[in-house]
């Protein structure tokens, strides 16, 4: 990665400069009445993401690039961080617009642009970060503009707690990741990502430095147990539950991704990876499915999402890690900005009458049916277009499983046979969607990432716990209807919709219950 001088410099570096320059006269004025101020923001973040996209270009046809300054690398152009910034920027974009018409008239309405101009423009320096103290820097920063975010209504005991437990939580993630920093100095004697990617072995100091990284990339990602804090966001304003999908709540992913030639090379921290992500995952969706407000399950859903998205690097599939991030950032940021009409949406639906309930051989049929339809389309691709890897095809199983509840009613006795025709198309639809999309990120990013790795006896056992235990929840979701009315079970989707209160013992720790009213 060359080093360019400043006349030469990406213009994707650039890119943070804008919207910080423009939260400036909302930091000069946060009395005033916004005028204008919100339109320049919006204008801001349209430069921002202007200059992004002629970044990505340079790369397109000069290839990767890196900034210098006093012999420390900046910040990077390559096709990790092109894509990230493209994803903040435009997302971050969206906000903004969004923003504009959801607090109109808003007495802060000045502060809340100005701070959400300030976090964009610091995770752009973040997913841009070519060394280690960069990357330090941006998620503090980010950490210190979201908190201000968090507690925006700051007459909110609610909103008071939660940006209480996301700065402890955070501000660890920060500490492990300079103690991540520090290590990997002492052992490799380089904080450049680009030179600490290319190492071959890692010796004691190194695997501490790099179980570091895993544990800063767990606390960033709200991974089980401390992620409470992600699903009290809905006390801030709703443009702020969206931005936390532009690079900030999948920041340790993206950390993850970016030193993937170095965490690859510690068995114990992929292992760490692909247990953490794997409970997590399978946590947040059950917890998800007992929730009755649309913004909660929004944010519990994506505590499982990013538990299945930390899952996909501890198996080494790091171009899709990184397909998941950019999928789920724009779904979700979505999710969330149209949720306030879901509920009046799905009221307004024709209700089609009850639903068909599959019994257990209907269930067992549909399991069948799907691995059988995606074991013929591995085939075909593989065929196709060369071997697939255990760690893919796993993947592919636990996906496949989430269409199974589907099949299983099309299959019930009291469906109807369109119903049965259509959630046959939607497992193959799957299938095949899953291989395509496999194919276009390797194609886009495996080039600038690893490869995955031999599955040897450990990533064996690995994937063979992970695909048992999705397969064995999504088998019990799909029989849920015949022992929902149980008083056991009535008892146990109590607790699971308080989160089994790992939530209210964070609360109790921190002294959250006992935080003080601000005015």
């Amino acid at each position: 990665m060359p080093d360019l001088p400043l006349p030469d410099l990406p213009l994707i570096a650039l890119a943070p400069l804008v919207p910080l320059l423009a939260a400036l006269p909302f930091a000069l004025r946060p009395g005033a009445r916004p005028g204008r101020l919100p339109a320049m923001a919006e204008g801001a973040m349209l430069g921002a993401l202007a200059l992004v996209l002629a970044g990505l270009w340079q790369f397109l046809t000069h290839g990767a690039q890196s900034l210098p300054f006093a012999g420390l690398a900046l910040l990077r152009l390559d096709a990790i961080s092109a894509t990230l910034a493209l994803l903040v920027a435009f997302v971050g974009w969206v906000v903004i617009r969004y923003a504009r018409r959801y607090l109109d008239g808003e007495a802060r309405e000045g502060r809340f642009h100005g701070l959400t101009l300030a976090a964009i423009a610091c995770v752009l320096m973040m997913v841009q970060a070519a060394s280690l103290p960069v990357l330090v820097a941006g998620f503090v920063a980010t950490g210190l503009v979201l908190q201000q975010l968090l507690i925006f209504y700051h007459d909110r005991p609610e909103a008071q707690r939660a940006a209480a437990k996301f700065i402890r939580v955070w501000g660890a993630g920060d500490l492990a990741l300079l103690a991540a920093t520090a290590l990997l100095w002492h052992s490799l004697g380089t904080v450049d990502i680009a030179r600490l990617t290319l190492v071959s072995s890692l010796d004691a100091s190194a695997q501490i430095g790099v179980a570091f990284v895993v544990l800063a990339a767990a606390l960033k990602t709200a991974a089980f147990p401390l992620h409470g804090w992600l699903t009290e966001v809905m006390e801030a304003p709703t443009p702020v539950s969206a931005l936390l999908h532009a690079g900030i709540i999948n920041a340790g992913g993206v950390m993850v991704i970016t030193l993937s030639g170095l965490v690859q090379h510690s068995a114990g921290a992929m292992a760490a990876l692909v247990v953490l992500g794997g409970f997590t995952a399978l946590f947040g969706a059950l917890v998800m499915l007992t929730q009755s407000a649309v913004k909660t399950a929004l944010a519990w859903s994506t505590v499982a999402q990013m538990g299945f998205m930390l899952l996909q690097c501890g198996l080494g599939l790091w171009a899709l890690a990184l397909l998941h991030i950019v999928a789920h950032s724009l779904y979700k940021a979505h999710a969330f900005l149209s949720s306030g009409g879901a509920v009046a949406a799905v009221n307004a639906t024709r209700k089609p009458g009850p639903v068909a309930v599959p019994g257990v051989w209907s269930v067992l049929r549909a399991f069948a049916l799907a691995l059988g339809l995606f074991g013929a389309v591995a085939g075909v691709f593989t065929l196709t277009l060369g071997e697939k890897s255990p760690q893919a095809l796993a993947l592919g199983a636990m996906l496949i499983f989430g269409v199974s509840y589907l099949i299983a009613q099309g299959l019930a006795d009291a469906a109807p046979g369109a119903l049965t025709r259509r959630t046959f198309a939607a497992s193959l639809a799957a299938a095949l969607a899953y291989f395509s999309f496999q194919v276009v990120a390797q194609a886009v990013w495996g080039p600038s990432l690893p490869a995955v790795p031999q599955a040897g006896p450990l990533e064996w056992a690995l994937i063979v716990l992970a695909v048992l235990s999705f397969g064995l929840v999504a088998f019990a979701q799909a029989l849920f209807p015949l022992w929902a009315h149980h008083p056991s079970t009535a008892g146990l989707r109590v607790h699971l919709a308080n989160g089994l209160y790992l939530n209210a013992l964070l609360d109790r720790m921190i002294g959250g219950f006992r935080l003080p009213l601000k005015s």
